[in-house]
């Protein structure tokens, strides 16, 4: 699944790019997009607000931007590309500390938000935006399962050459003899 994701006009503390690839993929494999390119842009305030005032009219900055590439004229040349999602690093931590919770779910979840927008989900009424909530909390616990640390298997403790059991529930005793005297000399060599 192509996607690019760049983060600029950083750095920006907590971010961490492996984590959030690992978010992306989780999210784009959830809705099929094998072949879809996406370009994912981490940015700040000032750089979304130019963006947000030139496309959208809105002289303020926002906390997510989606530009579609199936809206208006086809682009030559455009099959299998979605679109843009750009997202404002300091407009998201902002909603993180409001709604008390991480900066990576605000983040995860701004980047659903905006695939969602790419693939045609709004929420200009009640049931779209019941709808489009419902996909982006699929997408984002989808995405909080994929950068999960994994469990690691616990390592059995190396037995050591010297050593051997004497039976259930005793200690080990130290091998005494030749063979253990030849193993120590090696070491010692």
């Amino acid at each position: 699944m192509p996607f690019q994701l760049r983060i600029v006009r950083g750095p920006h503390a907590g971010v961490d790019r492996r984590d959030l690839r690992l978010r992306i993929e989780a999210m784009m494999r959830a809705r099929n997009l094998d072949t879809e390119e996406v370009s994912f842009l981490l940015t700040d305030d000032k750089q979304i607000h130019k963006l947000n005032r030139e496309y959208r009219g809105f002289d303020k900055p926002t906390d997510v931007l989606a530009f579609a590439l199936s809206e208006g004229e086809p682009m030559p040349n455009s099959e299998g590309l979605l679109g843009d999602v750009i997202v404002s690093v300091e407009t998201a931590r902002r909603q993180a500390r409001t709604a008390k919770r991480p900066l990576v779910d605000e983040l995860a979840m701004l980047l659903a938000h905006g695939l969602l927008h790419l693939l045609g989900y709004d929420h200009r009424t009640a049931k779209e935006d019941r709808v489009m909530r419902a996909e982006t909390t699929r997408l984002t616990d989808l995405a909080d399962l994929a950068a999960a640390p994994k469990p690691r298997a616990k390592k059995r403790p190396a037995s050591s050459h010297n050593e051997e059991t004497t039976g259930a529930g005793k200690r080990p005793t130290r091998a005494k003899g030749k063979a253990s005297q030849t193993a120590r000399a090696r070491l010692n060599a």
